[in-house]
């Protein structure tokens, strides 16, 4: 079939407007959102954004800097400590856009565990690679000192494996937003718990406080305690393309579609997660966007003015 004679300009013209949103592995709550986000700020010609199915979130930082075609990806916070060596400016070339949710760090464990040190030594499952778990996991067990012997199996397995005290798996570890499904479904024995966490300055560079409480886990947490423990933002972020040029217009473009139609991912029929976003939280070790600080800061202005 013969091309139209307006081929190229129709070409230039989609792809003026299209953005590229590297996002996750297709079970992941990431895809997810960036298919909510591109549904929401679809403007036809003017605005059309691609998520893109990737390795997972701690992988898509590598496609947003070297990949052709990917304008923002969701990250995890902490993996920029990955080019903290080959690449010490990395913070010059990435901002955020928006804290999506914070990840709570969860290490389970079995009843005959008390604490972080008794898990010296012993097996600890991080989920497969390419998860949450499997990056932040090991990362984070390293600055808090404690030497484990890691495992990178499917969680429902190890899950099993704890429960039937099989193959000496003492504990596993998952960074997702709660309450994790998998701890409100099972059925555990007393003993299974979730220990602290403190929360101190080798976490400050991308982490935040955080707590685990009844309310989240009412079968495995007495009504009242909380359990500290830490948690890092999944975030969406941008390359930091030089104000003016025509990737940084496609993503000041989505920050001002995407912030002013937030509520339309607040209703039912959107992951409830939207409901809980809070615009103008930050991302630990990271700048924000420029053209989105100037959203927020039109936003205060007129918040200003009605008073």
């Amino acid at each position: 079939m013969a091309r139209p004679l307006n081929f190229g300009a129709q070409q230039e013209k989609i792809n003026a407007w299209t953005v590229g949103l590297a996002a996750g592995l297709i079970e992941g709550a990431p895809i997810r959102l960036a298919s909510e986000m591109a549904r929401v700020v679809d403007d036809g010609e003017n605005l059309h954004v691609l998520p893109i199915v990737t390795r997972g979130p701690t992988e898509n930082l590598n496609s947003l800097l070297y990949l052709r075609g990917v304008d923002l990806a969701i990250i995890n916070s902490d993996s920029l400590e990955e080019y903290r060596i080959q690449l010490p400016e990395i913070r010059q070339h990435v901002t955020y856009l928006l804290n999506l949710f914070p990840s709570e760090l969860h290490i389970f464990v079995r009843p005959e565990i008390q604490s972080l040190n008794d898990l010296a030594g012993k097996k600890v499952n991080f989920n497969t690679l390419g998860t949450a778990a499997a990056y932040s996991g090991p990362l984070l067990f390293s600055r808090l000192g404690v030497d484990i012997d890691k495992t990178f199996i499917p969680h429902p397995l190890a899950l099993q494996q704890m429960k039937k005290g099989e193959n000496d798996m003492a504990a596993v570890v998952f960074i997702t937003s709660k309450p994790v499904d998998a701890f409100l479904r099972g059925q555990w024995a007393p003993g299974f718990k979730f220990l602290p966490v403190t929360y101190d300055a080798k976490f400050e560079d991308y982490y935040l406080p955080a707590t685990l409480e009844a309310a989240d886990y009412p079968g495995l947490i007495k009504a009242g305690e909380r359990i500290p423990t830490v948690s890092v933002s999944t975030a969406l972020v941008s390359y930091n393309w030089p104000g003016g040029s025509n990737r940084y217009q496609r993503v000041a473009r989505f920050s001002d579609h995407l912030f002013n139609r937030i509520d339309k991912l607040q209703v039912a029929g959107f992951d409830p997660k939207w409901k809980t976003i809070n615009l103008g939280a930050t991302v630990p070790g990271l700048a924000r966007f420029p053209a989105t600080q100037e959203w927020l800061d039109r936003q205060q202005r007129k918040t200003v003015e009605k008073r």
